[in-house]
């Protein structure tokens, strides 16, 4: 008996420990660029907030918005077990704002990645390109991963919509989801970011009630096993009313994997928060 009891914990334990290894737990974070204006919650007084908040939360990847190229240095400093894909919007270099991917290094390997701007034709492959009636360059980051510990292959996309053009919001919307599609091959797909929309707007139905339905992205949220935090992600440093907080940040899927958790984070210490944006965070299974 004792011998079949041993066996029993033992077989559980590598079923737990297989789970382990084919779930992925992604987070978008809208990171609120530097801006003097913000008093208390400027940068320069929540960056260590924000990043033991990415270190306790340890997501395997994670991808950030507004990130300016001396905040991306900040985060790069603070979590040594990471690296990232992506280039600032303004000159493709380390001008503007990133739409970066963080992943652990240790973990994952970049078999393939890019940046590219919501913007019409050509003008998508020039730096700084501004799309439609776009009141900012809008810029996608994307990467194939392959997990080192399954070998499992997945395609990761994170962006930030236009808050004012209507062409660019929803041609942007459109474009990032025929990206998707063409260039994922096949893979499973993630997208995270900042859309500036609500779950009813042209935006997010673009992509998930498209005209074609060869291929659709799914709201992790909508389909997740257990959902934790408010509907709301957006704040403003509070100063919204809980109610009335927009849910602006999400995490897409398409393929085949299943959503154990999804969260909105809302740490804070008073009137210190990590950004203007709560965080998301979901636990995605591989198939």
């Amino acid at each position: 008996m004792k011998k079949l009891i041993l066996s029993l914990c033992a077989m559980f334990m590598l079923l737990s420990a297989s789970a382990a290894k084919k779930s992925v737990k992604i987070m978008t974070f809208n990171v609120r660029c530097v801006v003097e204006a913000d008093g208390l919650n400027q940068w320069k007084n929540r960056k260590d907030y924000a990043v033991n908040l990415l270190k306790f939360y340890k997501p395997d990847l994670f991808g950030v918005q507004e990130a300016t190229h001396q905040q991306m240095v900040d985060i790069q400093a603070g979590l040594s077990d990471y690296a990232y894909v992506g280039v600032g919007r303004s000159d493709g270099k380390t001008g503007g704002e990133y739409s970066a991917i963080f992943y652990e290094k240790a973990r994952f390997e970049v078999k393939d990645s890019g940046t590219f701007w919501l913007a019409e034709g050509e003008k998508a492959n020039i730096p700084g390109s501004l799309g439609w009636d776009a009141d900012y360059p809008r810029i996608a980051t994307w990467a194939i991963f392959k997990d080192k510990k399954t070998g499992k292959s997945f395609f990761y996309l994170n962006t930030h919509l236009d808050h004012i053009g209507v062409q660019a919001r929803h041609n942007g919307a459109k474009l990032l989801l025929d990206f998707a599609k063409s260039h994922s091959k096949g893979l499973p797909v993630v997208m995270t970011g900042d859309f500036n929309a609500e779950p009813t707007d042209d935006p997010i139905l673009v992509l998930t009630q498209p005209e074609d339905k060869s291929f659709v992205l799914t709201d992790s949220k909508s389909v997740s096993k257990l959902v934790y935090g408010p509907e709301g992600t957006f704040h403003d440093f509070g100063r919204i009313e809980f109610e009335k907080r927009p849910r602006l940040d999400y995490i897409f899927i398409n393929g085949k994997m299943s959503v154990k958790y999804h969260a909105v984070l809302t740490d804070n210490l008073g009137k210190l928060y990590p950004s203007d944006h709560h965080p998301v965070i979901a636990k995605i299974e591989f198939e």
